[in-house]
């Protein structure tokens, strides 16, 4: 039978979820028979049921629906399930030191033969307090005797071709905190030049993070998998009151944030908005106002590693101003940075303060206008390894941590054939981090670590360049992570894609199809599936990715979109059990090749109305005839509007092609006239939907007007080329 079946039969029978107590009272009192093997379960004292609900990790999940969280939700009907390898482990963080009397496994047909059950304390160093070779599955209640915060069931061996699977993993004992733990955590920089190192409550903690994405809500959830693979540290840009679950998710699982402040002009070139630092007393005193009201909200909150007062900031202002005026604006805004500061010392001095820029040409402006800083800080990609330098070069005399850091960006890299960004491989990703990470210790007593970027599961054109897990699946750069951080290894890995090439990249006719080829393996033998999208950013700034038809099991026929300019093809290759490998390469959409001579070519045209102000303006109707389909004409924004070509002559045609702009029509129709003032019906539609429209109609005239009378968008008219064609 397949494996659905035997899993519904195999199940044990429904049975209404009752509270805690009721719980651990049946669990300590249960005599639970299994064949022929009775398991007495009376522990020695009176448990507790600690782990429901609880942080949990696993070393791998068949797939979305059997993750590690099933097995400790209360829920029979749930499960946790492996992938199907032996040595597989599934964890439990209690929140605090606990001791433990009673392990309850509750598996499901696919179980461990051979296990033990561990404890730590800091989720790295294990104790085991319970091992087996020959286990009979079902339902087991195990008496042990142990203590820690986390306890884990390893796996070594399965007892059938499948993995291993729990409905229930129960952990009993006294003394767990379902709480965050609370306190002064304290943080600081210590040692001297040269030879720092930041502290936590007097422990030595290397920065080993990444950006955090996902909302805050979601961190209870999502951060054990991220402890799991050596990560101790999220990053935020901004702190509010969604904040509280994080710090609080942080600080359960042992990890620190970077809380972030967002000033402006933030996020470097062309975004954040602009404020004078100069002038603007109000804009300052509100956000110092923020600033210590967060800081007060949760500077005893143990999730808090130190505070990060704006980000990219000092470059972004080139974005607003310039001269001496940029000068003196950046010199305001390092000494705004300072006054808060100090505002943050006063309030909290058991966390250190930083300031993040994108470049190391900020630090000059700190060393010299804020002083009050415990440590510098940067974002930086492609030139990572060339920070050392420059904090050398530099004079400094504090260390520093990489707030942002990965494979090379969109504005670091060559263009390709097409002139858009030549973005790196899904192997050249993985490097990237692997390299950054290198260049960071590498810097030993000065670069006190860095978060990564990024983790998210937003799936859109610059998701799939930084994101590590696009969607919720992992791919090489997750793993890479991992192997950087000292996670722990095994488990399913990701598909590895060493090439794509596309049959036609910088002349494919809209709406036609290109050949595809991919040539990708996996590291498991797991069976591959495809899936195509595109990309319109480097058309109108989308980053959204869309399914594109396509045919075949390699090479693949795909069907490419028929509005002109530079598209990105997306290739995401899933293996089935949470992972992904994404290729990408860019391909130019073209006006399909009409049979004949275009005899509108050159010829005067003239329209209704043309935009003649506004960003790119003017925008007149010779453009239409011009030959370039990167010129344009554009109506005003209302309904009529018509544009029409004089020939010259009377003249015979055979074939129209339209190609719009963005702003197209819904329902237009073309005329012809010998003297343009009688029109003859040629052509009319009332389902336009932009891009290229080629016509078969054909008839004779002077003149020959497209008239649209209902607009596709809120703007006008706008056509790249109106072909007349002859054969």
């Amino acid at each position: 039978m397949d494996f659905a079946t035997r899993r519904v039969r195999l199940q044990p029978s429904r049975r209404r979820h009752r509270g805690r107590s009721a719980i651990a009272a049946t669990v300590a009192a249960a005599v639970v028979l299994l064949g022929n093997v009775v398991l007495l379960a009376q522990p020695a004292q009176a448990a507790t049921l600690l782990s429901q609900g609880h942080p949990v990790t696993a070393s791998s999940s068949e797939g979305a629906g059997t993750p590690a969280t099933a097995a400790v939700d209360g829920d029979l009907n749930s499960r946790w399930s492996s992938a199907w390898q032996d040595n597989q482990w599934l964890q439990v963080d209690l929140g605090a030191t606990s001791s433990i009397s009673q392990v309850v496994l509750r598996w499901e047909a696919a179980y461990a033969k051979e296990y033990r059950i561990e404890v730590s304390g800091n989720g790295q160093d294990w104790n085991p307090i319970y091992s087996t070779t020959t286990s009979p599955g079902g339902n087991e209640t195990l008496n042990v005797n142990g203590s820690g915060r986390y306890v884990r069931m390893y796996g070594v061996k399965r007892a059938n071709g499948y993995g291993m699977s729990l409905y229930e993993f129960q952990v009993l004992g006294t003394g767990g905190d379902n709480g965050p733990p609370q306190g002064s955590g304290t943080v600081h920089v210590a040692g001297s030049q040269g030879n720092w190192q930041l502290l936590v409550n007097n422990a030595p903690w290397q920065v080993k993070g990444l950006t955090w994405g996902p909302p805050a809500s979601e961190a209870g959830a999502r951060l054990p998998a991220l402890k799991s693979i050596g990560v101790n540290t999220v990053r935020t840009w901004g702190t509010d009151a969604s904040s509280k679950p994080l710090f609080d998710a942080a600080a359960v699982n042992g990890m620190r944030v970077i809380a972030g402040y967002w000033l402006q002009p933030g996020g470097g070139p062309g975004s954040g908005g602009c404020v004078n630092y100069v002038t603007d007393a109000t804009y300052k005193a509100n956000m110092l106002t923020e600033i210590r009201r967060w800081t007060t909200e949760y500077k005893d909150n143990q999730g808090v590693l130190l505070w990060n007062v704006g980000n990219e900031s000092v470059l972004g202002m080139q974005n607003c101003f310039s001269g001496t005026e940029l000068e003196n604006q950046r010199i305001a805004y390092a000494k705004f940075v300072n006054e808060a500061t100090v505002a943050i010392h006063a309030i909290d001095p058991n966390h250190p303060v930083t300031s993040t820029d994108a470049w190391t040409g900020a630090w000059p402006y700190f060393k010299q206008y804020t002083p009050a800083l415990d440590l510098l800080a940067v974002n930086s990609y492609g030139h990572i390894c060339q920070v050392k330098q420059d904090w050398i070069a530099g004079g400094y005399n504090k260390p520093y941590i990489v707030t942002e850091a990965g494979p090379a960006g969109e504005w670091e890299v060559p263009n390709d054939a097409n002139g858009v960004p030549n973005e790196p491989t899904d192997i050249q990703k993985r490097d990237g981090y692997l390299a950054a990470w290198n260049c960071i210790t590498g810097h030993t007593g000065v670069a006190l670590g860095a978060t990564l970027f990024h983790y998210g599961v937003e799936d859109d054109f610059g998701a799939v360049w930084f994101n590590l897990t696009p969607g919720g699946l992992k791919r090489l750069s997750y793993y890479a992570v991992r192997q950087a951080f000292g996670g722990a290894g095994g488990g399913n890995t990701a598909p590895v894609i060493s090439n794509m090439t596309l049959s036609r990249t910088t002349d494919v006719p809209a709406g036609g199809t290109i050949s595809v080829t991919v040539n990708v393996s996996d590291p498991d033998g797991d069976a591959l599936t495809h899936e195509f999208r595109v990309g319109g950013k480097y058309i109108d700034g989308s980053g959204a990715l869309v399914g594109t038809p396509f045919s075949g099991n390699g090479p693949f026929t795909v069907t490419v979109p028929e509005r002109l300019g530079v598209w990105k093809l997306y290739d995401y290759v899933r293996d089935g059990k949470g992972n992904v490998g994404i290729e990408t390469k860019s391909f130019r959409v073209v006006a399909p090749p009409v049979q004949g001579t275009n005899i509108a070519r050159g010829k005067p045209a003239t329209a209704s109305s043309y935009q003649q102000v506004g960003n790119g303006a003017p925008y007149p109707p010779s453009n239409v005839t011009d030959g370039n389909n990167t010129t344009r004409w554009a109506s005003d924004w209302s309904d009529p509007q018509w544009v029409q070509v004089d020939l010259g002559s009377v003249q015979s045609f055979n074939r129209i092609q339209l190609v719009w702009e963005a702003s197209f029509a819904r329902a237009y129709r073309i005329e012809a006239s010998d003297d343009g003032n009688n029109w003859r019906p040629v052509y009319t539609t009332a389902d336009g939907n932009g891009d290229v429209d080629n016509i078969a109609s054909g008839g004779s005239g002077r003149y020959v007007r497209m008239t649209g009378t209902q607009r596709g968008t809120g703007w006008g008219y706008s056509l790249f080329e109106f072909g007349i064609y002859r054969n």
